[in-house]
């Protein structure tokens, strides 16, 4: 089975990918394995495997204020590409490491620019990807109506199944 995780610096997005390995990869409906098994099932059928994905929004490199266009200097786009790059690789270091370390799932990493609702479903079409699961930010309906929502996108976009996390209420937790 092959899931694809869009990630980002929310919660909400973890979150998603915490359900996923608990309830996907470790239901107790999962069918076991044992060592003479495995042998035979590398050979039959395709590991699970969970891809995480993580979309930068590109960056213009100018600005239009009231007056003339403002143009960044180079010191500033670099600035900018090498702080969306480490922001990548924390999500992705700590996304890893829930799936390696805590539940021995193997996972692959994806960078995307672009728009994000955009680029998450054409790289789920293009993939092939059994599921896509996707947090869900617990917006309101009139934030949701002025911010958009990339979850509300993909469920009406994409053409694989989708399954939408929400989080838990902060009164439970």
């Amino acid at each position: 089975m092959k899931v694809m995780i869009p990630l980002d610096e929310s919660e909400g997005s973890f979150y998603a990918l915490k359900w996923v390995l608990d309830h996907l990869f470790n239901s107790p409906t999962a069918p076991t394995t044992t060592t003479t098994d495995l042998a035979q099932s590398s050979q039959e059928a395709e590991p699970h495997l969970i891809t995480i994905v993580h979309v930068r929004q590109p960056f213009t490199p100018f600005i239009y204020p009231a007056g003339p266009v403002v143009y960044a200097t180079p010191m500033v786009v670099d600035a900018v590409r090498k702080a969306n790059e480490e922001i990548a690789t924390r999500i992705f270091s700590r996304a890893l490491h829930m799936c390696k370390d805590q539940k021995m799932v193997k996972a692959e990493t994806l960078v995307l620019e672009g728009d994000p609702k955009d680029r998450i479903c054409e790289v789920a079409d293009e993939q092939h990807f059994d599921l896509l699961v996707i947090g869900s930010r617990g917006l309101g309906k009139i934030k949701r109506a002025f911010l958009g929502s990339v979850s509300d996108y993909c469920a009406h976009h994409v053409k694989c199944p989708i399954l939408i996390v929400k989080p838990p209420k902060e009164s439970s937790m």
